[in-house]
């Protein structure tokens, strides 16, 4: 007996029983369309395939060659530079710099010998070498095209024969054999599917251009950052010159490894030391500021997180966040009131990372508590101390990874005093003072009095 058909959205795949004009899940009208099921019925099976012993690979295979762009850090975030017949997608905000960091990073490579393409579906041929011309890169030997239909695409690729190929974006391409507009959920998984497919067969560097929902997500589906072999996110505020690349998946390296850039007139220039950026606008000490000594990938970053706590003239006090999880700030504030016995009650709080980075991981939870009860008690922090800890619900202090790395960045720095969980393992501390803190309370009691 054979199998209903089924109907899916073009514009957000959501799955239908019926035919509908108007889909339920997105609010898009004429966008469901009849997908034909597999046909029922037993099918011969096919020739069976090669097996390899495991323990042969550790001499069969070797790592895979890399080449480097020049640009130390996207280097460091595609863990070592491009490796053949990967597939990369860079996903990030309209305007933050995606084609200008793939322009840059073309002529890079262009350079050392690797034949490049960039094909653009976007902007037209001469939009693109007035930005090239803007950045210093009129002279770079890398081929450009302007295009958006897939298969010519793919002839394109399969003539010309480049090292890396730039595809910019997903959302403008199409494929005739899919009855889709361009940027559709079908479209999208089609076209990412065949770029792929032909990246693996070619040995060609593929690069993705990738839009972003409102959310912040790649648009499209989640499929497709299940097919290639690294994501990156293009992060930064728009009011802030610094941009942030970081890898949230990479097969052939760390994952969460980022790599700092600023924003000039001449393009993208790297940031060899991010820390001291960060940092390199701090003045005298003041309530509500506490820098925090973290761990990007594999590189130790300190920032400063700033707070402010004022009395709230409404009845819901407002709580702002920015460069931080607001659901992390709820718990911490919580923390602070039923464990420490310091209420946050009709005052407005408003927590932000310094520089536009954004601090993902619970180590910040102590310095973000300290930034809190600094600007609510109205006294500084050491400017030589650096914070870092995560805090559980109970109140106590829970030692985090790599304190060590921690500790040598600060005191490169010039800080000589850290406030950390009790029982971590500093190993070299670098000459700092160390200041050893079992639960919230003893740290509150300690820095400010108070607990």
């Amino acid at each position: 007996m054979s199998k209903a058909p089924t109907y899916t959205c073009t514009a957000c795949g959501a799955t239908h029983r019926k035919w509908a004009g108007r889909c339920d899940a997105c609010g898009a009208w004429n966008s469901i369309i009849e997908e034909a099921p597999l046909s029922a019925g037993p099918k011969p099976l096919g020739p069976r395939g090669r097996q390899i012993p495991l323990s042969d690979l550790a001499t069969e295979e070797e790592p895979p060659p890399r080449a480097g762009s020049g640009m130390a850090e996207l280097d460091r975030v595609l863990g070592g530079g491009l490796v053949p017949a990967s597939a990369i997608l860079v996903g990030g905000d309209p305007g933050i710099g995606k084609s200008t960091l793939l322009l840059q990073a073309a002529a890079s490579f262009a350079r050392r010998g690797l034949k490049c393409l960039y094909i653009s579906g976007e902007e037209a041929s001469a939009q693109v070498r007035m930005r090239a011309q803007r950045l210093g890169l009129k002279d770079a030997p890398v081929q450009l095209g302007t295009e958006t239909a897939l298969r010519d695409i793919l002839t394109t690729l399969d003539a010309e024969r480049p090292a890396l190929a730039i595809i910019d974006s997903i959302q403008t391409m199409w494929l005739d054999t899919v009855e889709a507009a361009p940027g559709s959920v079908s479209q999208v998984r089609a076209t990412a599917h065949e770029l792929v497919s032909f990246a693996k067969r070619r040995g060609v560097a593929v690069i993705i251009v990738g839009h972003v929902t409102k959310e912040g997500q790649i648009a499209g589906p989640r499929v497709v950052e299940h097919m290639v072999d690294t994501v990156l996110y293009f992060e930064g505020e728009r009011g802030h010159q610094f941009r942030i690349l970081r890898a949230v998946k990479n097969r052939f390296g760390p994952a969460d490894e980022i790599g700092v850039f600023e924003m000039t007139g001449a393009g993208l220039a790297e940031v060899a030391n991010p820390s001291a950026l960060f940092l390199s606008s701090r003045d005298a000490p003041a309530p509500g500021s506490a820098v925090f000594a973290g761990i990007e990938g594999t590189r130790p970053v300190l920032t400063e997180i700033q707070a402010l706590v004022a009395p709230s003239p409404l009845g819901t006090p407002r709580r702002t966040v920015v460069g931080l999880d607001s659901g992390r700030l709820s718990t911490i504030l919580a923390v602070l009131e039923a464990r420490v016995g310091i209420p946050f009650t009709g005052l407005d709080v408003f927590l932000n990372v310094a520089g536009g980075l954004r601090v993902t991981e619970p180590a910040a939870d102590l310095a973000v508590a300290a930034a809190l009860l600094s600007a609510r008690e109205d006294v500084a922090i050491p400017r030589d101390m650096v914070l870092f800890g995560e805090i559980s619900l109970s109140g106590a202090l829970r030692p985090v990874a790599q304190t060590e790395n921690r500790l040598k960045e600060a005191a490169k720095l010039g800080f000589t005093q850290a406030a950390l969980p009790k029982g971590s393992k500093p190993g070299a501390a670098g000459g700092m003072k160390l200041r050893g803190m079992a639960d919230l309370a003893a740290f509150t009691g300690e820095m400010f009095g108070a607990g």
